[in-house]
């Protein structure tokens, strides 16, 4: 498995764990970090006992593994013994891939457990994790679910699995609000989102619970601008897929969709408005300003009003 998103590494070596006792439910579960084993180790712990019971070996951060491990990994990938499986966890990225690598070439069974960091692949977790649980779910509440628990997987997935239960399948917006009055995490980001979508109301709330929250006025700024100079930059690629624009863009797929249902409400001169807002509230955040809080909710104000400039 490749991916050091910890939750997904978890569920993928239960499922093999699950599936090979199916067939032997006796089947013993051994785990090992890579930088604690040896090769000598790794092959005694995939050797056949003398019952043929089942077991699952799981290496762990093979990324870390020296490159006489690293060998012995893949040679017993090769034809592991009868009933037993080889799990090897890879954190993914430049270090150790070429053991990844010849894994796979060697016909290995890859389930990616990539860290999830982008809004939009949170909310595609969301969705699957009602599927997961045999619900239902509209695209406003997965939206909601995201805002109102942030970013951290398990507590993403352990509210999801509580509005399916609680709701009997069918989770709509009206079942979030109820169950998550508050919002766990808001962040610059959220704020630029509102503000560059002209919701003035939810902008200004998102700032107080960010500002509530310990965000720093410089990140909520920073983001302001980004917003800012998101939709100018999508706007003048003028339109098309967001898959192939990201990679001329250098921005995530979901990132340049969102900017491209924004950048319909905006015209040239309000974006200049907008720029000369986000310029000068990162000087006021940075000291020019003696109330960076308030500096911060005229800036939203502002570039709210932008947005309707022509």
């Amino acid at each position: 498995m490749l991916g050091e998103e910890e939750l997904l590494v978890e569920r993928a070596v239960a499922d093999v764990v699950a599936e090979v006792r199916e067939s032997e439910p006796g089947a013993e579960l051994r785990r090992y970090r890579a930088s604690e084993l040896t090769p000598v180790a790794l092959a005694d712990a995939l050797s056949p006992s003398l019952f043929a019971e089942g077991r699952v070996v799981v290496v762990q951060a093979a990324h870390d593994a020296g490159k006489d491990l690293a060998g012995a990994i893949v040679e017993q990938s090769v034809e592991p013994a009868e009933g037993i499986v080889l799990v090897v966890a890879h954190a993914g990225g430049a270090r150790n891939k070429a053991l990844a690598d010849q894994l796979r070439k060697g016909g290995a069974v890859v389930t990616s457990c990539e860290r999830v960091r982008w809004p939009e692949q949170r909310a595609e977790f969301v969705a699957a994790e009602v599927r997961r649980a045999g619900g239902r779910i509209s695209r406003d509440a997965v939206e909601m679910v995201v805002e109102a628990v942030g970013a951290d997987l398990r507590e993403l997935a352990s509210a999801t699995a509580q509005l399916v239960a609680d709701t009997g399948g069918t989770v709509d917006g009206v079942a979030v609000r109820r169950y998550h009055r508050g919002h766990a995490e808001v962040t610059g980001w959220t704020v630029a989102d509102k503000a560059m979508a002209g919701d003035r109301a939810g902008a200004l709330e998102a700032l107080r619970w960010a500002q509530a929250g310990g965000v720093a006025a410089v990140l909520i700024a920073d983001a302001l601008a980004d917003g800012v100079r998101t939709v100018a930059r999508v706007g003048s690629a003028g339109g098309g897929d967001p898959y192939r624009l990201a990679a001329t863009l250098g921005m995530p797929s979901g990132k340049i969709r969102k900017a491209q249902q924004q950048v319909r409400n905006w015209r040239p001169a309000g974006l200049v408005a907008a720029f000369a807002v986000a310029a000068q509230l990162n000087a006021e955040v940075k000291g020019a300003a003696a109330d960076p809080a308030y500096a911060l909710e005229l800036a939203v104000m502002r570039i709210c009003d932008a947005r309707g400039v022509r």
